[in-house]
């Protein structure tokens, strides 16, 4: 009866309490991963256009940009992927002990996670606005490692999270589930209000770090790093009183 009681009644910091709840972009973690699709939007429209045709976040895309690299096509870097790639991957390595820790507090783990993007991201804002970040070069470099740090440990809570398929990343599964999950291809519709809304969200995201990228490329890093502090203040605490 008690092992009927608790699948059934999950606590609020249990595995299931959290993710199964949440998907309507009413629930404060949904709108918690919509804002920081729109930071992903941000940080590779600067990374991409400031640091020299490079994603921080996307890695899919860095594999293909690498390659074309290797090929000498496009005059594309080599080692700025490289050095995102490696970055992610060690964030995400981070974000696996950081999981360890936290076992199924999961709202703590997203917590965690926040404060750990938010510091990684407003040191490379600091760091673009003190001085003259160059692509190609150790500043550069620097500032791509500081990112894609940042979303490699972000990557890997959402993946430990599970639930809505807001990556926060990569929209190429989030797209083709909302097509095939329309009333008209056979499917509900059910989810897409939220994957439309993650679509949107890494458009105007893009959108809005070319467009800020022109003043300098610390404005947009520092609007990133605004958004993350925004998310761990307002929707962490949300989270936690969300029945």
């Amino acid at each position: 009866m008690s092992e009927t009681t608790a699948v059934a009644r999950p606590g609020p910091l249990e595995p299931e309490s959290l993710t199964a709840a949440a998907v309507s972009v009413r629930h404060p973690l949904v709108r918690a991963l919509v804002v920081l699709t729109f930071t992903t939007g941000l940080l590779d429209a600067s990374s991409y256009l400031g640091l020299g045709h490079v994603f921080t976040a996307n890695q899919t895309g860095n594999v293909v940009l690498l390659g074309l690299g290797i090929a000498g096509s496009g005059n594309l870097p080599v080692l700025a992927p490289l050095v995102s790639l490696g970055a992610f991957i060690l964030g995400a390595g981070a974000a696996g002990v950081v999981i360890k820790h936290t076992r199924d507090r999961r709202i703590t783990l997203v917590a965690r996670a926040l404060a750990i993007e938010l510091s990684l991201i407003a040191i490379a804002a600091v760091l673009a606005a003190a001085v003259t970040i160059t692509p190609d070069a150790a500043s550069g470099d620097t500032v791509i490692a500081l990112l894609a740090l940042a979303m490699g440990v972000r990557n890997a809570t959402i993946r430990r999270l599970g639930g809505p398929d807001l990556t926060t990343t990569v929209l190429t599964g989030t797209l083709a589930a909302f097509a095939a999950g329309l009333p008209f291809t056979g499917g509900s519709g059910k989810g897409s209000v939220r994957r439309t809304a993650a679509a949107l969200a890494l458009f105007c995201g893009a959108l809005t770090g070319a467009l800020l990228l022109k003043t300098g490329l610390w404005l947009p890093l520092a609007t990133a790093a605004g958004l993350a502090l925004a998310t761990w203040l307002i929707y962490v605490p949300a989270i936690r009183r969300h029945p």
